[in-house]
């Protein structure tokens, strides 16, 4: 699947709670895959990554399945808005 077919598909979790649609990836260029979902566009992070990364996107390793709509697993926390991001990640993503 190309990352393109990905962006506007809706969000849902696994037990059937509208997360969102995806609005952007994060890249992880290193290891040549998606780290992140981003339910906002990133041109509006406007010096608020640590939030957005917080608050706004979803880890990629949670996805279950991409078809019609993009799957996710709940995280362990059952909210989705704690999907806090690794010092690393951040760190990247300030640069």
């Amino acid at each position: 699947m190309k990352l393109s077919e990905i962006y506007r598909m809706d969000i849902y979790s696994d037990s059937g709670q509208y997360l969102g649609e995806v609005q952007d990836l994060i890249l992880d260029l290193e290891k040549g895959e998606v780290s992140r979902l981003l339910t906002v566009p990133w041109k509006n992070a406007k010096g608020e990554v640590n939030s957005l990364i917080k608050k706004k996107s979803i880890l990629y390793k949670s996805v279950k399945n991409v078809g019609d709509v993009v799957l996710v697993s709940a995280p362990a926390s059952g909210s989705y808005e704690a999907t806090a991001a690794t010092r690393e990640e951040l760190n990247d993503l300030e640069r």
